[in-house]
């Protein structure tokens, strides 16, 4: 079993049906012994660039992530501090807590994103 966090653009291209996500990252999420967390990070960072126009994606994250079966992964007070003393290797502070997260909760990130490997946490990477 794993315990795999997606990153936002992961959790798009799955619920998407994207061939960019690949068979393995395919066979990842959908392998029921798995564990596959969504962060509240995601949503927020989803409905900003909605708002923004920069992305389009599906309303009610939280139905969806409940109907995938996915587990909702809230951010507590040690994710906020931890994200704030990680490295600048990445700028993006959605990114930023998905590391913090993986890191606090023993998690691997299931990316598309080299620069996630520069930090001390379990990757995955996407490949396409």
């Amino acid at each position: 079993m794993k315990r795999i966090l997606l990153d936002t653009h992961v959790l798009l291209w799955w619920l998407a049906d994207d061939p960019e996500l690949g068979t393995n990252a395919r066979d990842l999420i959908s392998n029921g012994t798995n564990e596959i967390y969504v962060s509240a990070a995601s949503s927020w960072e989803i409905s900003i660039k909605k708002r923004n126009g920069k992305l389009t994606g599906p309303d009610n994250i939280d139905g969806i992530v409940q109907q995938e079966r996915f587990i909702k992964l809230p951010i507590s007070l040690i994710h906020g501090e931890l994200a704030g003393q990680l490295p600048d290797h990445h700028k993006d502070p959605f990114d930023r807590m998905l590391i913090a997260q993986a890191q606090t909760e023993k998690l691997t990130i299931l990316t598309a994103d080299e620069k996630m490997k520069q930090y001390d946490a379990a990757v995955i990477m996407v490949v396409v």
